[in-house]
């Protein structure tokens, strides 16, 4: 078993198919999103069955809150971006998952959300290894 896996916990399969495994944290595994146009990154807390925040324990909502931020402060001292979006959604993918997105002026569908705008945009191999690398040594 994975270090921070907890005993019934999968991964749902679409967040599996679009991301990448970057590292694992406290409660959550870090996950790249495979979309170039946008450095995009994805907690997932591993508790079977979450699909809410208000579902975690008070202490595992600590727990997330912490590293959502220390996620969000990487990725912005990685990109100098202007603007961190950060939020769990899930209409699609129901499974706990908080998005962190480096925004800037200019980029692909600014000042717009991130959803529903073109068609992604998979990272070369070197280009993924390349911002993995950066956002673990910022961590």
């Amino acid at each position: 078993m994975s270090p921070g896996l907890e005993a019934g916990f999968t991964l749902d399969a679409r967040l599996e198919a679009d991301s990448e495994q970057l590292m694992w944290l406290g409660l959550c595994e870090l996950r790249v999103m495979n979309d170039r146009r946008w450095p995009w990154l994805l907690l997932v807390p591993q508790r079977p069955g979450a699909e809410e925040i208000h579902d975690l324990t008070p202490l595992d909502q600590a727990m997330l809150t912490f590293e959502t931020n220390m996620v969000a402060q990487a990725l912005k001292s990685v990109t100098g971006c202007t603007k961190i979006n950060s939020g769990a959604l899930g209409n699609i993918v129901r499974q706990l998952h908080v998005h962190v997105i480096a925004r800037s002026e200019g980029d692909p569908g600014w000042p717009g959300p991130v959803w529903g705008h073109g068609m992604r945009e998979p990272y070369e191999r070197s280009d993924l290894r390349r911002f993995a690398q950066k956002i673990k040594a910022a961590l």
